[in-house]
C-alpha cells in the first residue's frame, strides 16, 4: 500500500480540486446558448472575434456552452456545442473526484492515473481538439446536414 500524502500535498490536492470544481460551479448558474457558442457573454465577457475577423469560429468556440450543458448531464448537446469541452467537462468532474480524494483521504488515489501521463495522450488529446474544432467549422459553415 503506497505511503499517505504530506500535508503539503494534500493541500496541494485541494487546490487542484478546487480549480477543477470552479469551472464546473461557474457553468452550473449558466444558461446554455441555442446557438451552441456565446454562453460565456452571460460572463459579461466579449464575444468571439473569430467568427466575424477569420470567417470561422475559434478553438474553443462552443467550449462554455458544452460545459454548461455538461454539468446538467446534458452529454449529447454537450457534444454538439462543443466535443473537446464535453471532454475536457468530464475531466474536470473526474479532477474533484480524484484530486479531492486525495486531499481528504490522504490516499494517493491520483497515482492510478500516472499511466495517462504519456506522449501519446499528448498527441491524442490534440488530434481531439482539433478534430473538435474541425466539427465546430463544419457544423457553424453549415456543412453538417
Amino acid at each position: 500500500m503506497a505511503a499517505a500524502l504530506a500535508p503539503s500535498a494534500r493541500l496541494a490536492a485541494l487546490g487542484v480540486a478546487l480549480a477543477c470544481v470552479t469551472p464546473l460551479v461557474v457553468a452550473a448558474f449558466l444558461v446554455p446558448s441555442t446557438t451552441g457558442m456565446d454562453t460565456h457573454r452571460q460572463l459579461g465577457l466579449p464575444g468571439c472575434g473569430w467568427p466575424a475577423g477569420v470567417g470561422i469560429p475559434c478553438v474553443t468556440c462552443g467550449m462554455t456552452t458544452a460545459f454548461a450543458h455538461g454539468v446538467r448531464g446534458q452529454f449529447a448537446a454537450g457534444l454538439g456545442a462543443q466535443p473537446a469541452g464535453l471532454a475536457l467537462c468530464l475531466l474536470s468532474a473526474l479532477g474533484v473526484v480524484v484530486a479531492g480524494w486525495d486531499a481528504v483521504s490522504g490516499r494517493p488515489v491520483h497515482r492510478l492515473l500516472e499511466p495517462l501521463a504519456s506522449g501519446r495522450v499528448l498527441v491524442g488529446s490534440i488530434v481531439v481538439v482539433l478534430g473538435a474544432w474541425i466539427w465546430k467549422v463544419a457544423q457553424v459553415k453549415g456543412w453538417m446536414a
